[in-house]
């Protein structure tokens, strides 16, 4: 399997701020798509030094990448942005790849012409309706049209707030598909805002708020997709979000390991029981979830039970904090549950078009 260059190990989420918002004046919209792939499929797409993958752009006129490798996980993430049709064909580049290279044994051939593969679309949960449709008639009309099939799993992934689309079918079949359910995202660009991106990962990775419809997307088969759980303690982060394993309790720009009198309740570092979860967030949601004067996060702690540490500048250059819950199991499935809810409030309310209640410049707690 051929090893990827770094210009290759992109982080799905620097995909994902490529991505500009559409604009009334009819400019071509972008989009941006992410799928799971299997560790093996990622070398296939990537190709000897990235030249497969490289080949894909020049010819689609996209931005691809495949996050970087974690260690004891089977999945990697691939991110496509550019016009629609650009990425629905990029797909469909993907998808001849994997029909013609064997994943196991190199001295086996092709598979015969007219085989079917599939990919796995990773869907905001807000925009599932959208695809699927009223009585299931969209989702039915995009299988009649592609000649594909199409299997919508009902829950959500760990620790975000994406679903997953099956696409089946050859490759002509898979373009299609993607080029429909790409329009139909693009129709109801709003209600991806705020998705909780999910990430392949060992235990302690990070959850991402997407800040839009960011990388609605094509993943691998459902046998690699495993439940996240929550360490404790992380070390430094990679180019892709995922924190390190191991490591004392401190965080990427300024979120500390030594508890604030603003962080919440005291919680005892040597607890065996201790988790730690990483939450990125984008930087105009972080006003609306610490509220004014910090009463929001306060709240959040008070109702959980848990510690929250808020990292005082930007850790990369995309604007995104990185919040740090600490406390029981318990009490950070609390945390994570009262943050998500706070930011599905903040989505609505936008997508209702009211005026904003709190800056996304709020001072911290």
């Amino acid at each position: 399997m051929a090893d990827s260059s770094p210009a290759d190990n992109l982080s799905p989420k620097a995909v994902q701020e490529q991505l500009p918002s559409p604009d009334a004046h009819g400019a071509e919209h972008q989009l941006s798509l992410r799928s799971l792939v299997s560790t093996k499929e990622a070398g296939i797409i990537i190709g000897k030094s990235g030249a497969t993958i490289a080949t894909i752009r020049d010819s689609t006129g996209v931005k691809a990448g495949v996050s970087k490798v974690v260690q004891g996980v089977q999945d990697r993430v691939l991110s496509v942005t550019g016009d629609l049709e650009g990425v629905a064909s990029a797909y469909a580049e993907v998808a001849r790849l994997l029909l013609e290279t064997p994943l196991s044994d190199s001295s086996l051939p092709p598979p015969p012409v007219g085989s079917f593969t599939s990919i796995r679309l990773l869907i905001s949960h807000n925009l599932m309706g959208t695809v699927i449709g009223r009585s299931g008639l969209k989702i039915k009309q995009i299988q009649d049209m592609s000649g594909a099939r199409m299997v919508a799993s009902k829950e959500m992934l760990p620790q975000s707030t994406e679903r997953v689309v099956e696409v089946q079918g050859s490759v002509d079949a898979i373009k299609t598909a993607v080029l429909e359910i790409g329009k139909c995202l693009l129709e109801d660009w709003d209600r991806g805002a705020g998705t909780v991106l999910y990430h392949p990962g060992a235990a302690g990775d990070a959850g991402v708020l997407a800040g839009g419809l960011g990388a609605q997307a094509v993943t691998g088969s459902t046998g690699g997709i495993r439940r996240t759980s929550v360490a404790a303690g992380f070390g430094g982060y990679s180019g892709d979000r995922r924190p390190s394993r191991g490591g004392s309790i401190s965080g990427p720009s300024g979120v500390s390991g030594e508890r604030r009198p603003s962080e919440g309740p005291q919680v005892n570092l040597n607890d065996p029981n201790l988790r730690t979860q990483n939450i990125s967030i984008p930087s105009d949601m972080v006003g609306c979830i610490i509220g004014r004067g910090g009463s929001k996060i306060t709240e959040i702690r008070r109702l959980s039970g848990s510690r929250i540490s808020i990292a005082k500048v930007p850790h990369d250059e995309t604007g995104e904090r990185m919040f740090t819950i600490q406390g029981t199991p318990e009490a950070t499935e609390r945390a994570l549950m009262l943050l998500y809810s706070q930011l599905e409030s903040e989505k609505e309310r936008r997508v209702n078009g009211s005026n904003s209640e709190v800056p996304a410049s709020a001072d911290f707690a």
